[in-house]
């Protein structure tokens, strides 16, 4: 898709700049980033889009391919009233800006285009709030870190309701070639992992059921988390459920005497520890154990954290079955969207036709498979 094209196509001139900012995949530490745990979250090298140029008056024109049947959007820089759409992002991002004291002082047009699917997981909404970030701090020289931007992004998306972490945008954000991110979501602190996955393939498995994190249990969980932390606040010295280690948690389960808070600190705590060593077997090249922690993410997320639903545990269920998978296990807030897998490169066709049969012949429709790259961070094209 040449963006710039486009562009031209929608607003009758060419534009002047050209943005782009990736989609991300987690290999590990899900559901751990809103409580102070760590993660390991990669940047793709599929992402968001943006053409812009730069008007002189106070308009804002906005198209984007992935939502062309809504045309073209007409906003204005004192827009303030969210429509459950895409442009939502923009409205939230200048009130953002504006409360902060930094001044857009021109109009826009821009045109957008993602080559993430929506829904699927990969965080095509923080993709896009980092993008917009990003290229409103360069065109108008407010200087942001990209930890800053990472953050920006964040306060977006609260801004529209969903209570999200930052690991998302941080990624989308920071995120370096052929390399991981180990990422404390609590103080930030951040360190490249190099990875190397030899003869096996990262494979992202979509379940094609679309959801929004709005629409999910996501709020709900993260909910139950703070009220758990609430309580085991007066009994440990922590300040994040992830302060707990796992020795912890038999002192936890009598504290809380609530089932469903235990398995979600359970989890928590945990899936924290996977990543920790999921990340020393990715340095060691012990691809089999990285497997296994893949997998156990899986089991501890449908178990004790309850957010895989019949079509990511069937998805998954039928990647791990087959000769060549070494671990599988689902990513983002889960209720639908995708799963990832490690297959050995020579039977990712046969492991993914496999998949893809079983997946209909008990859901009713089929997953889209994507073979995916580590990619770097957010950045100018042109």
């Amino acid at each position: 898709m040449n963006v710039k094209e486009q562009f031209k196509n929608i607003f009758g001139y060419d534009a002047g700049h050209v943005y782009f900012a990736p989609g991300r995949v987690n290999l590990i530490g899900e559901h751990v980033d809103y409580n102070g745990g760590m993660v390991l979250p990669c940047a793709l090298t599929i992402g968001t889009y943006g053409a812009i140029s730069l008007r002189e008056d106070d308009k804002i024109r906005l198209y984007s391919e992935n939502f062309k049947d809504e045309g073209v959007i007409h906003l204005t820089l004192k827009s303030n009233e969210l429509e459950n759409g895409y442009y939502d992002y923009i409205i939230a991002l200048l009130a953002l800006l504006r409360k902060n004291g930094y001044e857009v002082a021109k109009g826009f047009d821009l045109y957008l285009y993602g080559n993430i699917p929506n829904g699927s997981g990969l965080s095509s909404s923080a993709s896009l709030t980092v993008l917009l970030g990003y290229l409103l701090s360069d065109l108008f020289g407010f200087g942001f870190s990209k930890v800053d931007i990472a953050r920006l992004g964040q306060a977006c998306e609260h801004y529209v309701g969903v209570n999200c972490g930052i690991m998302d945008h941080f990624a989308s954000s920071l995120g370096n070639d052929n390399s991981a991110i180990y990422l404390n979501t609590n103080t930030l602190k951040y360190s490249y992992v190099p990875v190397d996955f030899k003869d096996y393939q990262l494979v992202v498995a979509n379940t094609n059921k679309k959801r929004k994190l709005t629409d999910s249990k996501y709020n709900e969980r993260r909910a139950e988390c703070d009220k758990s932390l609430e309580i085991l606040k007066n009994h440990f010295n922590i300040e994040t459920l992830c302060d707990l280690k796992v020795m912890d948690l038999e002192k936890v389960e009598e504290l809380l005497d609530d089932d469903v808070l235990f398995r979600r600190v359970k989890h928590a705590v945990k899936e924290n520890d996977r990543v920790l060593k999921f990340s020393r077997a990715l340095a060691e090249g012990d691809l089999e154990s990285a497997g296994k922690y893949l997998t156990e993410s899986h089991e501890s997320l449908r178990k004790d954290y309850e957010v895989i639903g019949i079509e990511l545990d069937t998805l998954v269920n039928a990647l791990l079955v087959q000769e060549g998978t070494i671990g599988a296990r689902m990513v983002g807030a889960g209720f639908g969207g995708c799963a990832i897998a490690l297959v050995h490169k020579d039977s990712v066709s046969s492991v993914t036709k496999f998949a893809s049969n079983i997946y209909e012949s008990i859901i009713g429709y089929a997953p889209t498979f994507y073979y995916v790259e580590i990619g770097t961070g957010v950045h100018k094209i042109s």
